[in-house]
């Protein structure tokens, strides 16, 4: 102030003074890059770039805070809906906080020793306590939609738990917005019969995904109002949005349908003809199928074979007399093929015949067989021989039909018996076959059959299997699945061969059988053709098992209980689990 104070050199930038002219863009370059490679602008290199880009810093920083206006205060958040339902007891809480818990785990490549892999029995849990109706703990939300975000397959259950505050937690979490795609209507409620007002509006103004969520809701409900709200705009939608809408009137699909899918079957695209053709299809009645069934039936016939065994054509090898079948496959695909569904190209590597009878035999109803072939049951029709080699073709279009049109009878032909030296069935030629048949069965018919498949054939081959039976496995599957591991860790080998079935054991066998695998703890005597330290292995595993299985059964009872004795021993065993 009184002018004593030396003047620095000119270009030379005094400390703490700031930098002219420098945006904070620059001075964020400079900081990244470095100021030996970048000096902030104004400031030769040197020792002292540094301070003169921290000095610029909080300079630009005061300048960039005080040049903003105070704005009103956003309003605050509707609270969320109430929810209903009654809350957890007070043990099933704690249980989810562990199972929750656990999540971060990373999974060993390993040894996973003795503790149950908690996060694969999360989905059990939450499907229990769906089943009761609880209402989930508000603190235990943001875990659970974390592990639904990683997880899809667990999203449907954990979100029917969350419930309503798990929506109004993702409209302000961007990393849950999920919840909301999730969710018919986005999380908003989709209008009810007595709202024809709001369904017409929103049916023509709303969102795709809106659409979609409400045609499904209407088709659920009422069935023949969801296909006439269709109706009401199908020739100005979309190919790829009439797809979607026609996809979800396989929810109660019904004879009332079938003029609609017909007008379908002339559409302008492909995909929604092909889809049309398979709705038809199952639906035995219908004029599509009675078309099929002609054309099919003109391409299968019985004969009379007098097998010489020369040249090995006959499907059963020419060396006997009797009825068989014979296939004369189309030798054209026409118009009116088309028309109803059939894809006229072939794949790549596949005869042209061979791909029309196949379409042709799948979408033609099993029931105008019988009459066709003799008066034969499927299992007497599938046990003739098929001449010329048509036989896998024919049983395989069979198989098709079969889960299309969720024909129980002939899926259980096409298996054949569980027993049978090779592991498959007269018709069914793989392990996807199977399985698909085997989900038209019901499911006490399925375990046994599949439980009989392991009694013959072992586990190298049921895993695939396995996937489609009811959980808890029936008692007969589950005594056969723990008879077929036995079997397995006496001959020595190691247990990873089995580490899927072990898997899926811990979450599907009955807790029940927990006892019958006491005996199996111990380590056992190792032979001398055994795998060293197989037996260790196994005994792990098994104590991993029954670990499990006794953890699952303190889930169910601390799901039953009211919660109003918190001096049981549910947490305890839990704990000891």
């Amino acid at each position: 102030m009184n002018g004593s104070t030396a003047s620095a050199p000119e270009g030379t930038p005094s400390v703490g003074a700031p930098v002219v002219g420098g945006t904070w863009e620059e001075l964020v370059t400079s900081a990244l890059l470095g100021t030996d490679r970048r000096t902030p602008p104004g400031c030769p290199p040197g020792g002292q770039a540094p301070v003169v880009l921290l000095d610029a810093a909080a300079v630009e920083t005061v300048r960039r805070r005080a040049g903003l206006r105070p704005a009103r205060a956003a309003g605050r958040p509707e609270p969320a809906a109430a929810d209903p339902r009654p809350p957890l007891p007070p043990a099933a809480a704690r249980r989810l906080a562990m199972l929750l818990a656990d999540r971060p785990g990373t999974p060993g490549g390993g040894r996973r020793g003795t503790a149950p892999d908690l996060m694969e029995l999360l989905p059990q849990w939450l499907a229990a306590a769906n089943t009761h109706g609880f209402a989930a703990p508000p603190q235990t939300l943001p875990a659970l939609l974390d592990a639904a975000r990683g997880r899809t397959d667990l999203r449907p259950a954990a979100l029917e738990f969350a419930g309503p505050r798990a929506l109004w937690l993702a409209r302000l979490n961007t990393d849950w917005r999920f919840a909301l795609r999730s969710t018919p209507g986005g999380g908003t409620a989709v209008p009810g019969a007595d709202e024809p007002e709001r369904i017409q509006r929103l049916w023509q103004e709303g969102l795709f995904a809106e659409r979609v969520s409400l045609l499904a809701a209407i088709r659920a409900r009422e069935p023949a109002a969801a296909r006439e709200l269709l109706e009401t705009t199908w020739p100005t939608e979309r190919a790829e949005d009439r797809l979607m809408f026609l996809d979800s009137l396989r929810t109660g699909l019904c004879a009332e349908d079938e003029p609609f899918l017909e007008r379908a079957l002339a559409d302008r695209s492909r995909n929604v003809r092909a889809t049309a053709a398979e709705l038809l299809s199952a639906l035995p009645d219908s004029a599509l199928a009675a078309r099929m069934a002609v054309r099919a039936g003109a391409c299968v016939a019985v004969d009379h074979m007098t097998g010489t065994g020369g040249d090995g054509d006959s499907g059963a090898g020419g060396t006997k007399d009797g009825p068989a079948l014979v296939v004369e496959a189309p030798h054209e695909c026409d118009a009116g093929m088309e028309r109803d569904g059939v894809v006229a190209k072939a794949p790549v590597g596949r005869g042209e015949r061979s791909w029309w009878l196949g379409q042709l035999v799948e979408a033609a109803p099993l029931g105008s067989w019988s009459a066709r072939l003799g008066g034969r049951t499927p299992e007497e029709v599938v046990a003739l021989p098929v001449a010329d080699d048509w036989q896998g073709e024919l049983h395989a279009a069979w198989c098709r039909a079969a889960v299309r049109q969720r024909n129980a009878d002939w899926s259980r032909a096409l298996l054949g018996a569980p027993s049978t030296p090779e592991a498959g069935g007269p018709g069914a030629v793989s392990l996807a076959e199977r399985a698909k048949l085997l989900a038209t069965l019901d499911s006490a018919e399925r375990a046994e059959w599949v439980a009989g498949f392991i009694g013959t054939h072992g586990l190298s081959e049921a895993f695939q299997l396995l996937g489609v039976c009811a959980v808890p496995w029936a008692p007969p599957l589950g005594r056969a699945v723990v008879d077929a591991l036995n079997i397995a860790r006496d001959a020595g080998s190691y247990p990873w061969s089995f580490s899927g079935v072990m898997g899926l054991a811990e979450r599907c066998l009955d807790p029940a059988e927990a006892g019958r695998l006491d005996g199996l703890l111990a380590v056992p005597d190792e032979g001398e053709d055994a795998s060293p330290g197989a037996g260790s292995y196994w005994a792990e595993a098994f104590q991993r098992l029954v670990g499990t299985l006794r953890l699952r059964a303190a889930m169910a009872e601390e799901l039953a209980t009211d919660g109003t004795d918190e001096t049981g021993g549910t947490g305890g065993r839990g704990t000891a689990a």
